[in-house]
């Protein structure tokens, strides 16, 4: 029997894909929910995931509508996908999806854990194998942030046309954690959400290799000492861009976190090459780098900035005053929903009350007046003659050595987040104008 050369994935008919499997030109493994790989080993990782995506239609629709892939037609997952007439090395995951008997839509994945990162020479490989096939998507899957799926941690070329996406394992974890919540995306079968809760339980085990983000890059630390020492930063230093990245991971991690706390996915500012630009020049001008989490139906984004200088953090929320009333009702009000905090939890915001400002917007000015918490009464003399048109509610926290500690640092802000959104940001409201009202003649 003559071989059928492959030249294709995506396009080809679905038997003649099992016939190209038959005659081993096409060599794979169907995934598995309880492989015969040891626990720990990637490729254990590799089936359990690949089959809960299988098994799981929510979480399937999740990570399909992430990556762009088709959700029309039956799919097909598969590990250890080999094309030998190609390339000889096996890419971890595949997955196919057949509508009408042709293969429409596919996507390759590539999974690491523990401390292994992406590897930027089999990336390359199969990238080529992807652009020889015709698939368009090829997945990595690591302990590794970054701030988007479609930002790789890897520097690597991409053919045109094809997609390279990331997913840390903290997102995907976070995914199947937000569908088990009672909100309005619940996994409608009870047999899948078992199986959801299982693939977890696997997943949060430290024995798959599968961790959160626990230390900054080492550039964090020599770029805080280096501000530390008043030396000169360049945007060529490398310890610049890591400690950047690590910025950006961090935040994601704090999004993913509170996410997993509330049951609402939370996002992470967006990053584009204009903002990577712009982080970078005020790193250098200002010694100070600053994010947002927006969450769902949450009073305010959350504006968090670190100070290297004053290795200082702040986290704060803007709202806005009753605007149809006087300065003096203003700060009542402010006062008002700040005592409403202290009533939730005396002893936690009794802690809390000496990091606490109050920045008061005022009206044509260019900078805000800024009083903490225990001085609020002075802004009725300090805003005399002005107009109050918003506030920012702000915690700020020395975090002295620590700041520049690379596992210090996200151990402590972590912390503050949580601690700022249970005690603040999860009492406060806003100010919304009244509906206007038919006026009878």
């Amino acid at each position: 029997m003559l071989k059928k050369s492959i030249n294709k994935l995506v396009g080809l008919k679905k038997d003649d894909f099992d016939l190209l499997v038959k005659s081993g030109q096409i060599q794979l493994q169907p995934a598995r929910l309880i492989p015969s790989h040891k626990t720990g080993d990637e490729m254990a990782l590799t089936s359990i995931f690949m089959t809960t995506l299988r098994l799981v239609k929510e979480y399937r629709d999740n990570i399909f509508k992430a990556i762009k892939l088709s959700r029309a037609g039956r799919v097909y997952f598969y590990t250890e996908a080999c094309f030998p007439d190609i390339n000889k090395c096996r890419i971890d995951g595949l997955a196919i999806v057949v509508t009408k008997g042709v293969i429409a839509d596919a996507a390759f994945f590539e999974m690491k854990n523990k401390n292994n990162q992406i590897d930027i020479n089999q990336i390359q490989s199969y990238l080529e194998i992807s652009k020889k096939l015709k698939v368009n998507k090829l997945v990595t899957i690591s302990n590794e942030f970054t701030s988007e799926p479609k930002v790789s941690p890897i520097k690597i070329r991409v053919p045109k046309n094809t997609s390279l996406l990331h997913f840390s394992w903290t997102y995907l974890i976070t995914v199947g954690q937000l569908l088990l919540f009672k909100n309005d995306t619940n996994i409608e079968d009870e047999d899948q959400v078992e199986i959801m809760s299982e693939a977890l339980h696997y997943f949060e085990n430290p024995a798959s290799g599968i961790s959160g983000y626990t230390k900054m890059k080492s550039g964090w630390k020599d770029l805080c000492e280096a501000i530390r020492a008043q030396k000169p930063i360049k945007v060529a230093d490398d310890y610049l861009e890591d400690a950047l990245l690590s910025w950006y991971e961090e935040e994601k991690d704090m999004a993913l976190l509170l996410s997993r706390k509330l049951g609402v996915l939370v996002k992470s500012s967006t990053r584009t090459p204009a903002s990577i630009k712009s982080d970078t020049k005020r790193i250098i001008k200002d010694h100070r780098i600053s994010g947002l989490l927006s969450i769902k139906n949450a009073v305010s984004d959350i504006k968090i900035s670190s100070d290297f200088e004053r290795r200082l953090v702040s986290m704060s929320i803007k709202l806005t005053p009753p605007l149809d009333k006087g300065n003096k009702a203003k700060i009542t009000w402010i006062t008002k929903q700040l005592e409403k905090c202290n009533k939730k939890s005396p002893e936690g915001f009794g802690k809390l009350m000496s990091e606490i400002w109050i920045e008061a917007d005022i009206k044509f000015a260019k900078e805000h007046i800024k009083v903490k918490l225990t001085d609020i009464e002075s802004l009725i003399e300090l805003t005399d003659g002005k107009i109050i048109q918003g506030y920012n509610v702000a915690i700020r926290r020395s975090f002295g050595a620590k700041f520049a500690s690379t596992k210090g640092y996200i151990q402590m802000i972590e912390a503050m987040l949580l601690e700022y959104y249970e005690l603040i940001v999860q009492h406060m409201s806003t100010w919304t104008k009244p509906a206007p009202k038919i006026i009878n003649e």
